[in-house]
This record gives structure tokens, C-alpha cells and sequence, in this order.
């Protein structure tokens, strides 16, 4: 059985799961996976470097996280005219044709969100940011039936690319000045910034801004219980972690590497006897 090596290329992701999901999921489907940390500043190269050693040295493939989502299109084709137009990825296949893109992010999104909160609609939404991540999910969002997006991020020129390229999907899509503004009408919450994960502490949407709404989600998951989603909670909101993003993503990502599926509650008991914290929340 030939061997199967992937990897993740990101910033702060000593605390990643993702060789754990990965490699549990190749022992379930009888593979050999293995599954490595690449950290650019950590082995002295810039992100170019470290996706040609992964191209040049036998990797079957690769996830990309923060922050080179976008920054890793200009090295791929990409298919999928919906991948195409989010202008990110998150996975990466080398295949005999050249490297080739795909994004899970917004796959394993709409999965995760049916899963978790059934056919509810989304209604009205805010998102803070509008990165590689926030683009995923924008387009995910017009997928589940979302009636109007209301976008923020500091960078005003990312949220406005955001919203030209979601204009073809039909998606009512505004750009708010402020996160109370955005907020202020929503039944929905969400954080694509990295404010929560390690590293970053804090929320993206103060607690005051919280009352009212119907759920909430939050792209980190690392920790799984951020204090945006512990205050959401607390506040009466349904609350869908960054772990189920990053499970069905994953998920999504293994049957790309492998072409195969994987038993998905066998992997979920596997994962969490490897870490308790998650029976909490998974």
C-alpha cells in the first residue's frame, strides 16, 4: 500500500487537528496517510518555498490556511467556477496536469450548517471579515437561501471585492460601516476574522450586540469554545462551532486526496478519544 502524504501550510497552526483528522481517517479507510505542519517561517522560507517543496517532493496534496488562502490561487487552476469566483483555497490536489484548486471551506460550510441547524434559513446575516475564509462562506451562504449578507472588515476594499464577485449569485449583499451596524438587523452572526483563535484573543461582536438574534458561527477552532460563541450561548443564540466547519471541510478535503469516503461518526469518536475537550462541543 503506497503511502499518502499530505500537509497543512498556515501561521499558528502548532495546535491544528488537522494531521489527527487526516491520519485517523486514512487508518479508517485502511490508507497509509501522513500528515505534516508546514509553517514558512518556521523552516526559513516564504510561502512560494514551502508549496514548491510540497510540489517537488511527493506530496499528494495539501490544505492551505490562514494567511494564504488567496494568496495560493495564483499558483493553481482552478475548475469550479464557484471556486473560481470566491478567489480562494483551501485545497490542494498536485496532480500530473499541474496543482489544482479546490475549497472545502465552502463545502463543508453548507454541510455543516444543515447538519447543525437543519433546514432553518439563514435570514439576515453579518459577517466580520472578508478574507479567504469570509469568501467561502459568503458563497455558502447564498447556497443555504440567505436573504440579505451585511459584510465588515477594516479593510473596506476587501469587503467591496467580496460583494462585487457575490453579485451574480442573486444574494442581496451591503457593506456596513460598523460591526454594530451590521449587527443591528441580523438573525445571524458570524466571525470570519482570526479575533478568538490562540494567539488572538477577544470576539469580533461585542456581547451587547448579541441580543436577539437566532444563531450564531464562529470560523475559529482553535479553541473550539471561543468567547464569541461561550457569549452567544450565554445569550440565547443556537451556536455552531469552527470545529464543524473544520470536520465536514476535512471531510470534504480527504475524499479529494483519497477519493474515498470515510465513516464520519466513527472518525467523530475517533477524534474525540484523542481529545476530550471536543465531546463538549462536537
Amino acid at each position: 500500500m503506497a503511502a499518502i502524504r499530505l500537509g497543512l501550510i498556515g501561521d499558528n497552526i502548532a495546535r491544528s487537528r488537522s494531521p489527527r483528522l487526516h491520519e485517523l481517517a486514512g487508518a479508517l479507510a485502511g490508507q497509509d496517510v501522513s500528515y505534516e505542519r508546514l509553517i514558512p517561517s518556521d523552516i526559513g522560507q516564504d510561502f512560494e518555498s514551502t508549496f514548491d517543496f510540497c510540489m517537488r517532493e511527493g506530496f499528494r496534496g495539501i490544505n492551505v490556511t490562514y494567511p494564504y488562502k488567496e494568496r495560493v490561487v495564483r499558483k493553481l487552476t482552478v475548475a469550479d467556477p464557484v471556486i473560481a469566483a470566491i478567489g480562494a483555497c483551501n485545497t490542494v490536489l498536485f496532480e500530473s496536469e499541474g496543482p489544482q484548486g479546490h475549497n472545502t471551506d465552502y463545502t463543508g460550510f453548507v454541510h455543516a450548517f444543515r447538519s447543525a441547524l437543519g433546514d432553518m434559513s439563514p435570514g439576515i446575516v453579518a459577517m466580520a471579515g472578508a478574507g479567504g475564509v469570509g469568501k467561502a462562506i459568503g458563497f455558502a451562504l447564498a447556497d443555504l437561501g440567505c436573504e440579505r449578507l451585511l459584510l465588515y472588515d477594516l479593510d473596506e476594499a476587501k469587503a467591496e471585492a467580496l460583494r462585487a464577485s457575490l453579485q451574480p449569485s442573486g444574494m442581496t449583499v451591503a457593506i456596513a460601516d460598523s460591526i454594530d451596524a451590521a449587527c443591528q438587523p441580523a438573525d445571524g452572526l458570524i466571525n470570519c476574522t482570526p479575533i478568538g483563535m490562540v494567539g488572538y484573543p477577544g470576539s469580533a461582536m461585542p456581547a451587547p450586540l448579541l441580543g436577539g438574534k437566532r444563531w450564531a458561527f464562529d470560523a475559529v477552532y482553535t479553541p473550539v469554545d471561543t468567547q464569541f460563541l461561550i457569549e452567544a450561548e450565554t445569550a440565547g443564540l443556537r451556536t455552531l462551532s469552527g470545529y464543524e466547519l473544520f470536520f465536514h471541510q476535512g471531510v470534504d478535503a480527504f475524499r479529494l486526496f483519497t477519493g474515498l469516503d470515510v465513516d464520519e461518526a466513527a472518525l467523530r469518536d475517533a477524534l474525540e478519544a484523542t481529545d476530550p475537550n471536543l465531546k463538549q462541543t462536537a
